[in-house]
């Protein structure tokens, strides 16, 4: 080692390559059944395609495009937070676009917090949440989820504030149990983080996928809009998630703190794709519902060949994923038993245990993608059939 020292920052001391990278990669070398990762087997609207060969072939966004997005983009995303949700943001100031979800939670992090603050965050959380709020200086304070219905505990949360507390970062949807935070659990948490004089950063990537329940934005309810900063994108929407088209809408004041860091990270991206998500996000009111209930019918289709296989299944209200309890199989451990279900079933699956700071807490959980064809979730089902031979 060069002077005597790791080579890696120690803020990142336990974040190897990601369960993602090793499960999907355990799919390909098996030749198994990925429902671990969280993409479609299948591409989105075809006009939308067309619409990013279209730009790709007039020359737009082929050159860096501007920092904070292409005006047509900013524009319908500010279009869109008005028409679903009746929240006003000025396009030139107030919208940010970023490559994907993750570098918007990356840069809000970066930019926000100081070495020594603490952020408050669901647990099991998605992996990037402890990664970025680590690289930041950051301290994770974890609310931990639990089954079967994994509903916060708001008096635990309004316990966990302490003089250090800076941020709540809340994402519901929730992956990976697929929670949908109800509006009196958020009016809850919105009137602490006003008390307390919080920010808040959602990430609400599967606000078009809530099967039972409404997608409330957290900047919509009272005093929040000027503490909060909202992250979406149009991976899981739109199904083109190796696009990374991701955004963030906030007052003028975050958004600029949030840009300052993005600008070190990606500067720009996706340029033809901007053009097309433009265009995505003004597709009829029709779209959504069909892709919403698509999704829901993959749902039941997956959940009920999982129970038929001998899980145990909790329902999920939203999201692409189904968290299971492998208990029924005398099985405690979800790592190593997803390290063997290639071999044993060849389906690929994520252990919801590497989401948790709390080892005991998802020990035993599973998560499945159901954001496949009907075909793959079929004889996936069949293949875990075994699992009770």
């Amino acid at each position: 080692m060069t002077q005597g020292r790791p080579l890696l920052n120690r803020r990142l001391d336990g974040f190897g390559t990601t369960i993602f990278a090793e499960m999907s990669a355990l799919a390909v070398r098996t030749g198994s059944i990925n429902l671990g990762q969280g993409f479609p087997d299948t591409d989105g609207p075809e006009e939308i395609r067309e619409a990013a060969v279209r730009a790709l072939r007039d020359g737009h966004g082929n050159q860096y495009p501007p920092g904070p997005g292409i005006p047509e983009l900013r524009t319908a995303i500010a279009d869109h937070q008005q028409r679903r949700y009746g929240i006003s943001y000025d396009p030139d100031t107030e919208v940010l676009v970023t490559t994907g979800a993750t570098e918007a939670i990356a840069a809000a992090m970066l930019a926000l917090l100081e070495p020594g603050d603490e952020v408050i965050a669901f647990e099991p959380f998605y992996d990037s949440y402890a990664a970025c709020i680590a690289m930041a200086g950051g301290v994770r304070v974890p609310l931990t989820l639990r089954a079967p219905d994994f509903r916060p505990d708001l008096d635990a949360l309004r316990d966990a504030i302490t003089p250090r507390t800076r941020l709540l970062l809340l994402n519901s949807p929730h992956n990976p149990t697929g929670m949908v935070l109800t509006r009196e659990e958020l009016t809850t948490i919105a009137r602490l983080a006003v008390e307390h004089d919080l920010l808040v950063v959602t990430d609400e990537v599967y606000e078009h996928l809530v099967f039972e329940g409404e997608h409330i934005p957290p900047a919509s309810l009272p005093g929040m809009r000027d503490r909060t900063v909202s992250i979406s994108s149009a991976g899981k929407t739109f199904s083109y998630t190796g696009w990374k088209v991701g955004w963030v809408t906030s007052t003028a004041p975050l958004v600029t703190a949030v840009r300052s860091a993005k600008q070190f990270l990606t500067y720009v991206s996706s340029g033809p794709f901007q053009y097309a998500i433009a265009e995505a996000l003004r597709l009829p009111d029709a779209y959504f519902d069909d892709f919403r209930a698509e999704l829901q019918r993959k749902r039941d289709l997956l959940g009920n060949g999982l129970r038929a296989a001998g899980f145990e299944v909790y329902q999920p209200q939203g999201t692409y994923f189904i968290t299971t309890d492998i208990a029924p199989f005398g099985e405690k451990d979800a790592y190593a038993f997803c390290r063997t279900l290639p071999e044993r079933c060849g389906v690929v699956a994520i252990p919801n245990s590497v989401f948790y700071d709390d080892p005991e807490a998802g020990r035993s959980q599973v998560r499945f993608a159901f954001c496949k064809k009907d075909d793959v979730l079929r004889e996936a089902s069949a293949r875990l059939r075994r699992l009770a031979s």
